[in-house]
């Protein structure tokens, strides 16, 4: 595989001047090569056969999986069809935050391919993860309520230190930290000499996989209590009439939600207190007479019903990396396979051998399962992400059919901030604080329910709203586009 020029949208850890997540302008360029005997200039070459292109359909991936995220968020309730799977099994919903992770691989192979100093550099993209992780921690570990509820605040012994834009900052810091310091300069000119460019990142995602599966079915899970609070809010401070459950465990292996090693870790590390209160497995039929949305408890509901389980755990995050490693080499391949043949048949096979190797896991009894992000899962949602990315990358890059993806290019450029601003309710909260006379009479709650009178439905008329939401977003990102501005953390 020989290398070429690709023109990408970076992440900008090159200088000290805050640049978007992905400007529009840079170019990222071959890895250094032998220098060549000075040529006499072409003068019959054109200007635009000199500039490289822009991989726009990662623009469109971004922008996609943005899009998506909103979606399931505000429109998971409503229909539970596209909701996640309340435990074990996988909606289309599950393959939305493996596919951002993914796309973080993706960028931090062509952001972090040339470092020549490594350590200013990994100090720069240190920096932003902790920046993300501060945010994830102010906007979803309780500070701010949500649409529904304009008060603010948390206690501190309640506090969620987990997230999903914590998993993004974990996720992004381990793969620029491999990309930075694992890559060697061997020149890339054939599939022996990748392999041994890039081989540490792979030992390093197989360590972590193994670690997962040791631990997961390695560790004892005793039985264990909890407390059940009288308050039925998540960030008020517990009164003083609370009881507690004692789920029997006495197991080790277990997959199923009240004794897996993942919850485990997390209530010994993190503590009970600090974990999300309101857990997808609350969906299953033995916790909800709604199933698969959420309800009252059933009759004879098991105790861990109410139990608390984080499903950005520290040991689901430590897997969940690892996607980000599998875009590592989705971008690798994008760097160093000269044409858009080569590109494809490699991410073909790729997302062939990671889709088939899930399933095969699956059959050997590790199910999928996204609140427990087991190997099986990582391995199918990559090779989903790769399809994706490779329908896209056909689509845009290759056919050129740009405009009906427009929209997603447009939200894609400025992808993390539209997810802090709308996936995490920071913008409709701020609106809603603008009401006539009582809370619910605001713009974001009127146009809402105006929708659901039009279309008779509150099921269909949420979706609705949902949906110009999204439009809204791209129109949001258009602009900004279109005034050259590009926000990053």
């Amino acid at each position: 595989m020989d290398a070429s020029a690709v023109a990408i949208a970076g992440d900008g850890d090159e200088d000290d001047h805050s640049r978007p997540l992905l400007a529009p302008t840079n170019e990222i360029h071959p890895y250094p090569e032998p220098p060549l005997p000075p040529q006499p200039p072409r003068t019959d070459a054109k200007p635009e056969q000199q500039k490289p292109q822009r991989v726009a359909s990662l623009d469109v991936f971004r922008g996609l999986t943005v899009a998506m995220m909103i979606l399931v968020d505000d429109a998971g309730g409503a229909w539970p069809g596209i909701n996640h799977a309340p435990w074990l099994g996988v909606t289309v919903a599950d393959f939305v935050m493996p596919a951002f992770l993914f796309i973080i691989g993706v960028s931090a192979a062509l952001v972090f391919k040339k470092t020549p100093n490594k350590i200013a550099t990994s100090k720069k993209a240190g920096y932003r993860a902790i920046k993300l992780f501060i945010l994830g921690v102010i906007l979803q570990g309780g500070y701010i309520h949500g649409r529904h509820n304009l008060t603010y605040g948390v206690d501190l012994d309640h506090i969620r230190w987990l997230g999903v834009l914590q998993r993004i900052a974990i996720g992004y810091f381990l793969a620029a930290i491999a990309e930075i310091w694992l890559v060697n300069n061997t020149l890339v000119d054939s599939p022996i000499s990748y392999m041994k460019k890039y081989y540490m990142e792979w030992i390093m995602a197989i360590m972590i996989s193994a670690l997962y599966i040791g631990l997961v079915f390695g560790l004892y899970v005793s039985n264990w209590e909890f407390e059940v609070q009288t308050s039925n809010s998540t960030f008020s401070i517990p009164s003083n009439e609370v009881g507690f459950k004692t789920i029997h465990c006495d197991v080790r292996g277990s997959l199923g939600p009240p004794c897996n090693a993942v919850g485990l870790v997390d209530r010994f590390l993190l503590g009970e207190n600090h974990l999300y209160k309101n857990p997808v497995y609350k969906r299953t039929k033995e916790c909800s007479v709604n199933s698969p949305d959420y309800g009252p408890l059933p009759p004879n509901a098991p105790d861990w019903c109410l139990a608390p389980f984080d499903p950005e755990g520290l040991l689901s995050t430590l897997m969940a990396a690892v996607s980000c490693f599998v875009g590592l080499h989705f971008g690798h391949v994008l760097i160093h396979c000269k044409n858009h043949s080569q590109r494809m048949m490699s991410w073909l096979l790729a997302s062939m051998v990671l889709t088939v190797s899930g399933f095969l896991l699956q059959l050997l009894g590790m199910p999928f399962s996204k609140p427990l992000y087991t190997v099986s899962y990582m391995l199918l949602s990559g090779g989903v992400s790769g399809f994706l990315l490779l329908v896209l990358y056909y689509i845009v890059d290759v056919m050129h059919i740009k405009k009906p993806l427009v929209l997603f290019q447009w939200m894609g450029m400025n992808a993390l901030i539209v997810y802090v601003l709308a996936a995490c309710e920071l913008f409709p909260t701020l609106i809603q604080g603008f009401y006539w006379r009582s809370p619910e009479n605001n713009l974001v709650d009127a146009t809402e329910s105006l929708l659901q009178i039009i279309f008779h439905s509150k099921r269909w008329g949420t979706l609705a709203f949902v949906l110009v939401e999204i439009i809204f977003w791209c129109l949001a990102a258009c602009f900004l586009h279109m005034k050259g501005i590009y926000l990053k953390l």
